[in-house]
């Protein structure tokens, strides 16, 4: 998943670059996006990667400094860009599915990393409360999380 973010971000015009950023795991700016190379595993690369994608697509000007109110909410609009882009409703359905029980599975299944599949699930209860309907045969609940099979 890490790698085809990476090809999407070339076709509109966003270099990548990975290198030692200290404790930094990732930053976005003038159509650059630098990821931590020192970054663990896949799965923390795609999800940092994502939110820095998500302030290409939803951020402006200089957001570094988190006290500020609007740059906060800059960061929570480009966070759940990423959330939207690495887990749409129909991939948890399909985790689910494909008998993915518990939260680490479900994070692997997706290569997300578990603390961004707590901050979607987060988002997503925000959104719809404890359950959606994502298709004609799925219920999704997220409290528990699980999948309810529908009829016809």
């Amino acid at each position: 998943m890490y790698e085809a973010l990476v090809d999407e971000a070339y076709n509109h015009g966003i270099r990548v670059e990975e290198r030692e950023l200290g404790k930094i795991q990732g930053l976005y700016g003038e159509n650059i996006i630098w990821i931590n190379k020192n970054l663990d595993t896949d799965a923390e690369k795609t999800s940092i990667f994502a939110e820095e994608m998500g302030h290409h697509f939803t951020s402006h000007g200089n957001i570094t400094n988190l006290s500020v109110l609007k740059n906060r909410k800059q960061e929570h609009i480009a966070r759940r860009w990423a959330v939207k882009k690495l887990i749409p409703l129909n991939k948890l359905v399909d985790a689910y599915k494909n008998f993915c029980i518990s939260k680490h599975e479900i994070a692997e299944y997706l290569n997300v990393t578990e603390h961004f599949l707590d901050m979607g699930i987060s988002y997503y209860r925000e959104i719809y409360g404890t359950s959606v309907r994502v298709d004609q045969h799925s219920v999704l609940h997220f409290n528990p999380l699980y999948v309810e099979e529908m009829e016809g």
